[in-house]
């Protein structure tokens, strides 16, 4: 079952459970992925990546969002908010651990023989696509950074 078949039956069953939070993120990601199929090129296709990457994406806003409702004093529109990326998380695969995204990133290093600042962006270049949903930009950048330093 695909990402997009998976996320419709979990609506049936929010609806049937009267999860209000998941029902309504779920229709949300939901509208996105049609968005995502029906656009122009897309050949009424959505693949489980592009689908992924629309996940991180409301993620990330979501937790930029809760961040900016937080520093505003705002507690109970961050709460819905970190309600609604703990749904969307479900999807996502399991994010790697700081000793793990450590070990792969020396590996990538000494794989393009990087030894400086200088090299970091062909080090991120590969990154990027080896650990594409496993950590977050940032992590990597944060952590090329200190490791090439």
């Amino acid at each position: 079952m695909d990402l997009f078949d998976q996320v419709s039956e979990d609506i049936k069953t929010a609806m049937k459970a009267k999860d209000k939070v998941a029902l309504e993120t779920l229709r949300n990601i939901k509208k996105f992925f049609l968005e995502a199929k029906t656009a122009p090129g897309a050949n009424d296709i959505l693949t489980d990546d592009a689908a992924l990457k629309i996940i991180q994406k409301l993620v990330k806003q979501g937790k930029d969002s809760a961040e900016i409702y937080i520093g505003q004093g705002r507690q109970d529109l961050a709460d819905v908010e970190l309600g609604q990326v703990a749904v969307m998380e479900k999807y996502l695969p399991k994010q790697m651990t700081a000793e793990e995204l450590e070990a792969a990133l020396k590996e990538i290093i000494t794989e393009t023989g990087a030894t400086s600042g200088k090299d970091m962006g062909k080090v991120m270049g590969v990154a990027s696509k080896k650990l594409a949903g496993l950590a977050e930009g940032r992590a990597i950048s944060a952590k090329v950074k200190e490791l090439l330093g």
